[in-house]
């Protein structure tokens, strides 16, 4: 917990460098109030989603099948400041699915909590100097299932969590890609549960007997792209590479990638594609990915003219 408080007060003075320029951000209260008054300058997107899907047959079914039912949801929302050359940047993302197959126990098929949040501040043209902080993690304990439906724990809220910081420079040569370099982005790795490591022997990178790991040292790079190819089509990615200075290697750097597919059928009605695909070594020496298609009702706000 200190070392995490190190970083929070490390980016607040990050946050004060950047005001240095502008005569009415004195300090960070200033800055609070100033970003109170000028709603105006603030742009609000928020959607929720649900899809339910469900299968049944028969007993003397001949072409086979098992009965199911599965359920998702997804609530994602983005608040957004910018005046002059400062920016406040804030997105929010939660997931959570789930499926129940006939004789097999209710399992999750989708689990996410995701927020980050990000200073930046104009250095001309299409870059920016920034401080970023991201955070991610799950709802609910996550199991490996074996023979006859036994289950074993294998993650869980806070179990493990990532809370990662960037300070570097950021480029956005237009409003649908976004390049974050970061060559200081200390990262905090959480893993509350002590039984983890029994059936994860890697623990997620975290020492055994510790609840946390800290790496100091690290280079991060964030790139987002997000566009609206067709008027009933659109596409949300985002990639994050971790690589930790004190044990680089190849094999040793992170890779994650999300997309989203969303295509529009009517107003409220679309079909939604979610694939997430993720390398870190303190997780598994393979890839792994995630896929989901789903239909279903999809309800957005938003202020953006």
């Amino acid at each position: 917990m200190k070392n995490l408080f190190t970083i929070l007060i490390s980016l607040i003075f990050l946050n004060q460098a950047f005001s240095q320029d502008l005569d009415t951000l004195d300090t960070v209260d200033s800055l609070a109030q100033l970003i109170e008054k000028d709603t105006t300058y603030w742009t609000n997107e928020f959607s929720v989603g649900l899809n339910f899907n469900q299968a049944a047959f028969s007993g003397n079914w001949k072409a086979g099948g098992v009965n199911s039912i599965a359920f998702g949801s997804i609530a994602a929302g983005k608040a957004n400041y910018a005046k002059g050359k400062l920016s406040w940047d804030n997105q929010l993302e939660l997931m959570y699915g789930i499926v129940k197959n006939e004789g097999q126990q209710v399992r999750k098929s989708n689990d996410r909590i995701f927020f980050d949040s990000k200073v930046g501040y104009s250095a001309g043209g299409n870059w920016s100097y920034f401080g970023s902080l991201n955070f991610m993690t799950q709802f609910t304990d996550g199991f490996e299932y074996g023979p006859d439906d036994q289950r074993t724990l294998i993650s869980g809220f806070f179990a493990p969590a990532f809370l990662t910081s960037g300070i570097g420079m950021e480029y956005k040569p237009n409003k649908d890609f976004a390049l974050r370099i970061a060559p200081f982005s200390p990262r905090f790795t959480f893993v509350t549960d002590p039984t983890i490591i029994q059936n994860v022997p890697t623990n997620y990178g975290v020492p055994e007997g510790q609840t946390v790991r800290t790496e100091w040292l690290a280079l991060q790079l964030y790139a987002t792209y997000d566009k609206e190819i067709t008027e009933n089509l659109t596409i949300k990615s985002r990639y994050q590479m971790f690589a930790n200075y004190e044990t680089l290697a190849f094999k040793t750097i992170d890779h994650r990638l999300d997309v989203t597919l969303i295509a529009k059928i009517t107003r409220f009605v679309d079909v939604t594609f979610t694939s997430i695909n993720v390398y870190d070594f303190d997780m598994d020496p393979g890839i792994q990915y995630s896929q989901a298609l789903a239909l279903g009702i999809l309800y957005k706000v938003s202020n953006k003219k």
